[in-house]
């Protein structure tokens, strides 16, 4: 505080110096106070999980039969005539918690990959956005192919690889994991660390530009409907909607980088050179109609799947905004 003597030698008067504020900040808080409310990458960590958690325990069964139909390839013969017949077999051979299979590892992981996704995606997004809070459609587009690229590497290799190969194993007529930790245990024993990160180039490009589509569109939708209001409320029915969107895009956008990171990631991924040899390998043996495979399970999953994660994240950060202030 600085006392500036008035002119004419009168009374002074008290000023209060303004503190230097970055450009960057300047943004930031404008963008809290005039329209969208800026989520802090900490509330949106734990957004993330807590909605990721939630999400898996009920998409899990529709992520196995997908697996399953992905990697009942022909030379086998196939073991299965479709959906219904995994489902039926599986029902038959393991009870109902057969369709469960796996998932310990896939929880263990999701949690932290939603954490991951959500939290990078405002990291990069936040410096962004305009002064009401508004982020362009461009930038929400390179933001989520980096918080893809972060989950990936951090979390969803590894995760994957782990589940494909537990879902793998139980195809054998011995299966060799009893759980979680002891099947990480074995996979690290014979492979080393390397071992949970086979398929990491496919599993790369397959999260970078699942990501990239999925907040692209979200984005897209949410300015067009919030148009020039941008603190207009979004209803939780229409956050689905336009998350079922944003999860029917990225499938059909790069269902075959799924199938070509599933075949890496199995038991059999010995039998590839390298990412790029298993897509020639696939395309030579099979025909293209080959890396569509299990797209019908995997629409189901993965529309319901975002639908219920962009519900459940919104809805998780106004419940933090109310009990957990970071303006």
């Amino acid at each position: 505080m600085t006392r500036i003597p008035s002119a004419g030698g009168g009374s002074t008067r008290t000023f209060t110096p303004i503190p230097n504020i970055y450009p960057g900040q300047r943004t930031l808080a404008a963008a809290a106070i005039g329209g969208r409310k800026i989520t802090h990458p900490w509330k949106a960590i734990l957004a993330g999980g807590i909605a990721g958690g939630i999400e898996i325990c009920i998409t899990f069964p529709t992520e196995y039969v997908k697996t399953q139909l992905q990697l009942d390839e022909r030379a086998n013969p196939p073991r299965y005539r479709g959906i219904g017949d995994c489902v039926k077999l599986t029902v038959q051979d393991h009870g109902l918690r057969g369709l469960y299979r796996g998932l310990s590892s896939l929880l263990y992981g999701s949690i932290p990959k939603s954490a991951v996704r959500f939290g990078m995606f405002e990291v990069l997004s936040n410096p962004m956005r305009d002064a009401t809070g508004r982020l362009d459609n461009k930038a929400s587009l390179l933001c989520g192919l980096g918080a893809g690229i972060a989950e990936a590497v951090l979390i969803v290799c590894p995760m994957e690889t782990v589940k494909v190969k537990f879902i793998h194993d139980q195809c054998s007529l011995r299966p060799r994991y009893r759980g979680f930790f002891h099947g990480v245990r074995e996979i690290i024993r014979d492979q080393g660390v390397r071992g949970t990160y086979q398929g990491l180039t496919a599993t790369l490009l397959k999260q970078g530009s699942n990501q990239a589509i999925r907040f692209y569109v979200m984005n897209l939708l949410r300015n067009w409907y919030k148009g020039d209001d941008p603190s207009r409320d979004m209803h939780p029915l229409v956050t689905a909607l336009f998350g079922a969107t944003a999860g029917a895009a990225s499938v059909f956008g790069n269902t075959p980088l799924d199938v070509v990171k599933t075949r890496m990631q199995g038991l059999e991924a010995h039998r590839y050179k390298s990412t790029l040899d298993c897509a020639f390998q696939i395309l030579k043996n099979e025909g293209p109609q080959a890396f569509y495979k299990g797209t019908v399970p995997r629409l189901g999953r993965v529309c319901l799947d975002v639908a219920i994660v962009f519900v459940l994240y919104e809805e998780v950060v106004k419940l933090l905004n109310n009990v957990w202030r970071t303006d």
